[in-house]
């Protein structure tokens, strides 16, 4: 039984030899990495990182997009008995000089010139770092090639063979495998600690309650820095699946065609922009179209919900089916490379309405939830077992319970061993054996979790009102004028909201309607414009509560941004930091008239 991340990686060199375990991009195709290289370039590096001087216990941080070398470099790390500290490309300097310092690490690797001069402009701050390495070749003579370092592991494997797996069968699952910083919604970014046993009871659980194989070629694009596409990335390959790397977020679209994935891990966000964009060309188009679409949508709604609650499907609604597929849902699926067995959706909240349209097409979203405390899942919708706005049941050997205000409280072998240096913030969250997520939720009559929103963003108005911001702003996100949200109200008479417009549909709509603008922010300032996103605000939300209606807006001329500090890398929004920057703005809603 594999009780290690090392154990893992031992396994899969043995149990799944194959020419394209990984690939990526170089050039204008894709290239396969084979198992066999694979396992030599982390047992070279391995050793070559030992040869340096790194030992068990020793942190090494990795900056660095999605590719190869970042698996190879985590798993030569673990291997010796290292900890990896993942951090951000989308971090600031100074974010990235907090996190390597705290993490007290001795070595950080980084992928390119423009990461290194990242690193450069805070080098003289790292005071613990004793060698800098780098995948690509960057200006800087005492930066060491990841080249190198595997040369020197390799001459230590050719005459000892047996050092590596002597080594990597050296760590327990008790072991520090990794200290993972969280995105910070609020306050200084905090390190979570997981073991190896942590990950393993995540990774083991997974693989029993839905199905992949050596079959399946899965696009990864969500950051590895990201626990959930690291934590995949190990059950992936432990069932000796081949990893394709994307070449940027902005490619996406691209690559699913030239990889034609059957797994795809994403967050819910890219998932809203595919049903945009399909909506788009869909209210772009003739009138006979547009009522072909919408018949078929209603139809695979039908047919998902009939096959999701288990109930015999006619034959009658089988042909509508097998007729919507052909005229409308295999022209959608095609642009996802047309053999998608299923996609994962985590990280935050999916729109029921969204989880529904993907089903009824025929691309089955598979959504979960969790934490980077938890390592991460905690509960995940199956295929056996599914509810469309949930977030599924909890996974086995995790226990749930609900608090008596609502806060979903945690206990399992997945959840985390601490903060690192940080025993006050760790006492704060572990209360009588129980781990507090910080979200609110519930448990429904089936044992399917739904989860409201974070306990610190719910919105209390003047008059006592509870509202769940999270959930409005999914809505509103689905508009195709609307890309971002943010729900106000907390202590105030009424919501409000501070809204990012989709500018490219927004100027589009301007121009057919002969509204003159400069420039976005005469646009956004524009009474007309106003007027018509008021009213796509009210179309979307006739269902909400009258003290969960949206009373005013106000449109932004730019999108929130990390290097703002208005969000976080993992595109939460940080609420505090937004109000506070808008702070005469949002005043300006509750001024008496």
């Amino acid at each position: 039984m594999v009780e290690t991340l090392n154990a893992l990686f031992l396994n899969i060199i043995k149990s799944f030899p194959k020419s394209d375990l990984m690939l990526y991009k170089e050039g204008d195709q894709y290239r396969p990495l084979s198992t066999a290289e694979f396992g030599e370039r982390v047992k070279s590096l391995s050793l070559g990182l030992k040869d340096l001087g790194c030992d068990k216990g020793d942190k090494l941080v990795i900056l660095s997009g999605n590719r190869p070398e970042w698996a190879i470099t985590d798993f030569a790390n673990l291997c010796l008995g290292g900890v990896t500290v993942p951090v951000y490309t989308s971090l600031m300097p100074e974010q990235i000089s907090y996190i390597i310092n705290d993490s007290d690490a001795a070595v950080v690797v980084c992928s390119n010139q423009e990461l290194w001069e990242k690193i450069r402009s805070i080098r003289q701050d790292l005071k613990n770092v004793k060698h800098f390495i780098a995948f690509d070749p960057v200006s800087s003579e005492d930066v060491l090639s990841l080249h190198e370092v595997m040369e020197s592991g390799r001459r230590i494997l050719q005459d000892n063979p047996e050092a590596f797996d002597k080594l990597a069968l050296s760590t327990g699952p008790a072991d520090l495998a990794s200290i993972i910083y969280t995105s910070g919604t609020t306050g200084i970014p905090k390190g979570v600690m997981l073991s190896h046993g942590n990950f393993i009871s995540n990774i083991t659980t997974l693989v029993s309650i839905i199905y992949f194989s050596e079959e399946d070629t899965i696009l990864s694009f969500l950051p590895l820095s990201h626990v959930l596409e690291r934590m995949v990335t190990f059950a992936f390959l432990h069932k000796g699946c081949s990893i394709a790397y994307a070449e940027s977020i902005d490619t996406v679209a691209e690559n699913l065609l030239e990889i034609r994935p059957t797994i795809m891990v994403s967050v819910p966000r890219v998932f809203d922009k595919i049903y945009t964009k399909v909506m788009d060309n869909v209210l772009s188009s003739s009138a006979l179209k547009k009522k072909i679409f919408f018949w078929a949508v209603k139809v695979g709604k039908e047919y998902a919900k009939k096959t999701i609650l288990k109930q015999p499907v006619s034959v009658y609604l089988k042909a509508r089916r097998n007729l919507a597929h052909k005229l409308v849902f295999s022209k959608i699926v095609e642009k996802t490379g047309g053999r998608a067995r299923f996609f994962v959706s985590g990280g935050a909240p999916l729109s029921k309405d969204i989880a529904e349209f993907f089903y009824g097409i025929g691309l089955v979203v598979l959504e979960g939830y969790g934490l980077t405390e938890t390592s991460p899942v905690i509960a995940v919708n199956t295929f056996e077992n599914t509810r469309l706005g949930t977030v599924g049941k909890p996974i086995p050997g995790v226990e749930v319970e609900i608090a008596e205000d609502g806060e979903i409280l945690v206990k399992g072998p997945n959840v985390m061993k601490g903060y690192y240096k940080n025993e006050a913030e760790t006492n704060e969250v572990f209360k009588e054996g129980w781990f507090h997520t910080g979200d609110i939720g519930h448990l429904d009559e089936d044992g399917f979790l739904v989860i409201t929103d974070r306990k610190k963003d719910i919105i209390v108005t003047s008059g006592g009102k509870n509202v769940a911001p999270q959930s409005i702003e999914n809505i509103l996100m689905t508009n195709p004028f609307i890309s971002s949200a943010m729900v106000i109200g907390s202590g105030r008479k009424f919501i409000s909201a501070l809204i990012v417009p989709e500018f490219e549909k927004l100027e589009e709509y301007a121009q057919t309607h002969n509204i003159s603008f400069k420039d976005r922010g005469e646009l956004v300032k524009n009474g007309q414009i106003l007027d018509f996103i008021s009213a796509e605000v009210d179309r979307m939300t006739p269902h909400l509560a009258s003290y969960e209606k949206i009373k005013k807006i106000a449109l932004l001329d730019r999108e929130f941004e990390i290097g703002e500090g208005e969000i976080t890398p993992t595109l939460k929004v940080r609420r505090n930091r937004i109000e506070e920057k808008y702070k005469d703005l949002i005043d300006s809603f509750y001024k008496e008239q």
